[in-house]
Parts: structure tokens; sequence; C-alpha cells
């Protein structure tokens, strides 16, 4: 089996980003539940890139023309989750900061030398 330049290079990408991602759920940096999902979807872009073919024969199992198809609709899936993940985050740290000016004004109106 030859591989393209194109091949390679997405695999080393995807070891050096599996590392990445182990190294840093080791260290406590990511969530434990993120680095599995992470460490879990770089091993699958790994097989895809070196077996293409496995894509098409999932697609083929769920209904799916190809399996390119298939590789968008789970991609656009998992960034819907990641960017409504984001947003409540975003929200919650709203929320706190909110609480924390307030928190604070409060206390400067009660001890004006604050």
């Amino acid at each position: 089996m030859l591989l393209s330049l194109i091949q390679i290079f997405l695999v080393v990408f995807a070891l050096f980003a599996l590392a990445r991602t182990v190294a840093l759920t080791r260290r406590r940096s990511v969530p434990f539940v993120w680095g599995g999902a992470l460490s879990l979807a770089w091993t699958a872009v790994i097989v895809i890139v070196l077996l293409p073919q496995t894509t098409d024969l999932l697609a083929a199992r769920v209904g799916i023309g190809r399996g390119a198809d298939l590789v968008v609709y789970v991609a656009l899936v998992a960034l819907m989750y990641v960017v409504f993940r984001l947003v409540l985050k975003i929200q919650s740290i709203e929320r706190d900061l909110t609480a924390l000016v307030r928190h604070d004004a409060l206390r400067e109106l009660d001890d004006p030398r604050v």
C-alpha cells in the first residue's frame, strides 16, 4: 500500500494531535471525557486516512450513499455539539461575571473607601 503525500501529512498531524491530547488529558488540562472523545476522533481520522474504504462500508450500513457524505454529516453534528457547549459555557461565564461586578458595585456603595 503506497501512501500519498496528503495521507502521510494527515496521519502525522493526527498522531501529533493524538499525542498532545493524551498528554493534556494526563496533566488534567483537558477533562477526561473530552480527552477520551478527542482521542477517539483522532484515532478515527487515522483509520479513515489509511483505510478510506471503511467510510463507504459504514455509510452503506447506515443508508448513506457515499463514505465522504457520512464523514461530512458526522463532522457537522460534532461541530454543532461543540458550538452548543461553547455557547452554554460563554453564557455561564457571562452570568458569573455579571454577579461578580454587581457584588463589587454593591460593596463599593456600602464602603466608599474601596
